[in-house]
């Protein structure tokens, strides 16, 4: 929460006047390394590491639709077995965002994602495979700027519900790109949500 706070007072205070350089692009390509940790000390903090692609396309003045998915697994050994986890998660959504000032949007989000399970257990030879998926709907808003001519940051509050199989719950995202030039550039994003913290490390191109 203080992070979140943070980044949220920097924005805010940022000046109302025009920076040197690009404005921030609702068109781009993003793809790197993510990774899922939960919380829960009877697991000893179980951690996935996978990899991610996403993108968002502008089809209109105010209005991007974006997409995405993302993949993370992780292996277990024990003297005589192992199971191997893996979660895939695709998204599809839309987005609206509001000018505040030049260098501040206001931004809102609504997508489906699909939480897709697989455990695969190898004991003595023989081989077990488990599937489980739930699909889940998830809002955000939030605030996005710049605050310098190479840098952007966001901040999102949200809610994630689905069916039996999910219980609702807040969500909060915090993230940020540096960029090297008008097209390039490298982001960090982090959301969190119940037990759950999702880390993202990636490259973005924006056009």
């Amino acid at each position: 929460m203080r992070k979140i706070f943070l980044v949220s007072t920097l924005l805010l205070s940022a000046p109302l006047t025009a920076i040197a350089g690009d404005g921030m692009s609702y068109t781009y390509v993003e793809g790197g390394w993510n990774q899922l940790q939960m919380s829960s000390s009877a697991l000893k903090d179980p951690k996935a590491d996978g990899g991610y692609v996403r993108g968002s396309f502008a089809i209109a003045e105010q209005v991007n639709v974006f997409g995405g998915w993302s993949r993370v697994t992780d292996t277990s050994r024990y003297a005589y077995s192992s199971v191997k986890t893996t979660l895939d998660q695709p998204h599809l959504g839309i987005g609206y965002h509001m000018p505040i000032s030049d260098r501040l949007d206001f931004t809102a989000d609504l997508a489906w994602n699909r939480r897709s399970g697989k455990s695969e257990v190898h004991s003595d030879g023989a081989s077990y495979t488990s599937k489980t998926s739930v699909n889940t709907a998830v809002g955000n808003f939030g605030l996005r700027g710049k605050p310098s001519a190479k840098t952007e940051a966001w901040l999102k509050a949200g809610y994630i519900d689905g069916n039996n199989h999910f219980d609702g719950t807040w969500t909060g995202t915090i993230g940020g790109q540096v960029s090297f030039n008008r097209t390039w550039g490298v982001v960090a994003e982090g959301q969190f949500y119940d037990d759950f913290a999702e880390y993202r490390v990636g490259v973005r191109a924006s056009f």
